[in-house]
């Protein structure tokens, strides 16, 4: 069960797989079935395994203790199902009820339990992606991500079984991936799936670090939805919580009577903070992030409130509490030490899989590895182009122009990491409104607008990321408890902005130019990007080849202009790819539907002339709040 060895590294904070060893393992011992227990309780004068197996008594039940402050023992007969606790005593008397900090599965709520389960059963077969994933990197691939809250993106009607009309697992295998296939998403990021009590966290208050959410069944359900999406292509990223955890009494909050997991009271969430500086948290944290991508096969961890762990001060906004450190900083030295551990301690064993920081601040090098002095993340989110993109959006058009600059600001930073532009879940909660209701205008305009946004981060340097719901165009805000307003595809409108974002991906999906050097300056050239009056951003996109460029046009004003001139770089014929003005998308049809010839600028008193630059010019109509796409022939 667990040997001397193992319970060493645990407390060395170097046991990445205690897993293998902790928690409840279905086995047989000499000849007898049943299910070994162990769990981690230095502090406890005594812990009992109770369930509904012995009537939840832990008399003749006890654990035997172990070196090292661990806690094990073979119960015959408990078989994956059960129900169990760990009834710990504590040094001053009281009496905890306590999950399993290591279970792989949990009771339903409103229950708090874990369940036995044995996740060895299930089969992948999805060797044919892992081998792609170990071949290609995913900086040399299409990023374009579809990010889910599982238990609102579609539900039943309510039942006496299902009341809240929850798909489960095995249904989303059946309906999600030909949806994200035939929408042009390349990765999908579920919110978190690890147990949690409280549906309105969202899943970002956890209490089974190990155990798949119970509402939407049992852990191989999600191990199926998991293969069936990469037998479709489509990469899977999970949210992950490792800066804090809530309160709730079967959770790890003063587990053995003593503060075994926390270090203190986070200031804005009302949880607990690990505490980064016991080595025993760290080999939980990390053997946490090991299950998910050795277990259920996860491409990426994005790494949920990394600010929170890294500022000493997040959220304290009393002068008198804050805390610095003997050198004026304001570093969290123990939270920035396990994440470099971690981000190393992952790459090291996978290194085919990728980590995403949620970092909000202009924290240095964060996708640097620890050895250059970064933090060691593959990617972070990039919560600034977030802000100002959103900001200008939201400006009516007479304003527009004197707020240019939000929209160009993003090109002066956006090698310094590698960037992912998030339109996530925060911006469409909270009285923030959903995307289309920030755009300004009447209800043509405001479609135009949404088309000319989501064009817009598609175009741009770095990986993408939007919230479910933004495909459809839908107007109210993002509630947690129902499903999508998929009733809008009704409306030609809104079926005509999902058919712009389908479209739209595809063309991301075929053009290497968007994404093969999407995290350097090679792969992005700008042409017009002062044009404020107009409102016109003009940029190349280019890929490894010379030839291999997309020039894109953006126009963030309601005007139409006609004969526009665009330097290009070479000779030869142009066409149009994609124009977010087609009728099919629901716009006004001003459309570029013949190639377009580049002209050879004439010389000027013997000097050649130059447009936005290049030595050829091509003209066009830009469409009304509208962007284009035009890619030179071969």
């Amino acid at each position: 069960m667990l040997d001397e060895k193992a319970a060493y590294l645990y407390n060395r904070g170097e046991y990445f797989h205690a897993y293998h060893s902790l928690g409840a393992h279905p086995q047989e011992i000499d000849g007898v079935r049943g299910t070994g227990f162990v769990v981690f309780a230095p502090k406890a004068s005594a812990v009992n395994v109770v369930g509904d197996f012995n009537v939840w008594c832990g008399e003749g039940f006890a654990m035997q203790p172990l070196e090292g402050g661990f806690w094990q023992l073979f119960v015959p007969g408990v078989a994956p199902g059960a129900l169990y606790k760990y009834c710990i005593t504590t040094q001053d008397g009281r009496v905890l009820y306590k999950a399993d900090p290591f279970a792989f599965a949990s009771e339903k709520r409103p229950g708090t339990a874990s369940r036995v389960a044995d996740i060895s059963e299930f089969r992948w077969h999805d060797a044919k992606w892992l081998a792609a994933r170990r071949k290609h990197s995913h900086f040399e691939r299409p990023m374009n991500i579809y990010e889910m809250h599982l238990g609102s993106w579609r539900r039943h009607d309510a039942t006496t079984d299902n009341p809240e009309g929850f798909w489960d697992y095995t249904e989303l295998a059946e309906q999600l991936p030909p949806y994200l296939k035939k929408m042009g998403y390349t990765y999908v990021e579920f919110m978190p799936l690890m147990e949690h009590p409280l549906d309105d966290s969202w899943g970002y208050q956890i209490t089974g670090y190990f155990a798949p959410t119970s509402r939407f069944g049992e852990p191989q359900g999600l191990m199926h939805l998991i293969d069936a999406l990469h037998q479709a292509g489509i990469g899977v990223i999970l949210d992950w919580v490792p800066g804090h955890f809530c309160r709730d009494e079967q959770g790890l909050a003063e587990f053995d009577g003593t503060p075994l997991y926390e270090a203190e009271d986070h200031a804005v969430w009302g949880t607990y903070k690990f505490n980064f500086t016991k080595s025993e948290v760290q080999s939980f944290l990390i053997s946490n992030a090991f299950f998910w991508l050795e277990q259920y096969h996860a491409d990426g961890i994005r790494v949920d409130g990394v600010t929170s762990m890294l500022y000493l001060n997040f959220g304290v906004d009393n002068p008198a509490k804050k805390r610095y450190n003997p050198d004026g900083s304001e570093e969290c030295y123990p939270a920035s030490a396990f994440i470099r551990k971690l981000n190393q301690t992952v790459s090291s064993y996978f290194p085919d899989v990728f980590m995403v920081a949620e970092e909000s601040t202009a924290w240095p090098l964060v996708t640097y590895p620890p050895s250059a002095g970064g933090l060691g993340f593959h990617y972070k989110w990039d919560m600034g182009w977030m802000n100002d993109t959103l900001r200008y959006m939201s400006i009516d058009f007479p304003g527009r122009p004197y707020n240019h600059r939000l929209l160009t600001f993003s090109m002066m930073y956006a090698f310094n990491e590698n960037f992912i532009l998030p339109l996530s879940h925060d911006e469409v909660v909270h009285g923030k409104c959903s995307l289309i209701g920030r755009m300004p205008g009447d209800y043509w305009r405001q479609f135009a607008g949404l088309r000319l946004l989501y064009m817009y981060q598609l175009t741009h340097s770095g990986a993408k990321l939007n919230f479910m719901g933004s495909e459809i165009g839908q107007f109210i805000e993002w509630r947690f408890a129902e499903q999508l307003e998929w009733f809008l595809l009704d409306y030609p409108a809104h079926l005509a902005h999902q058919r712009f974002v389908a479209a739209a991906n595809q063309i991301y999906l075929k053009e290497r130019a968007l994404w093969q050097q999407n995290y350097a300056w090679e792969g992005f050239v700008w042409e017009e990007a002062d044009n404020e009056q107009q409102g016109v951003l003009i940029f190349r996109r280019q890929g490894r080849r010379a030839r291999d460029f997309l020039l894109v046009i953006l126009n963030f004003q309601p005007q139409t202009y006609y004969d526009y001139s665009v330097g290009v770089p070479h000779g030869g014929r142009y066409s149009e790819i994609l124009n977010s003005d087609a009728a099919d998308f629901g716009g006004s049809g001003k459309i570029n539907p013949q190639e377009i010839r580049a002209v050879k600028l004439p010389k000027l008193c013997g000097e050649a002339q130059l447009m936005h630059g290049q030595p050829y010019a091509i003209k066009l109509t830009v469409p009304p709040l509208g962007g284009v796409i035009i890619k030179p022939h071969s």
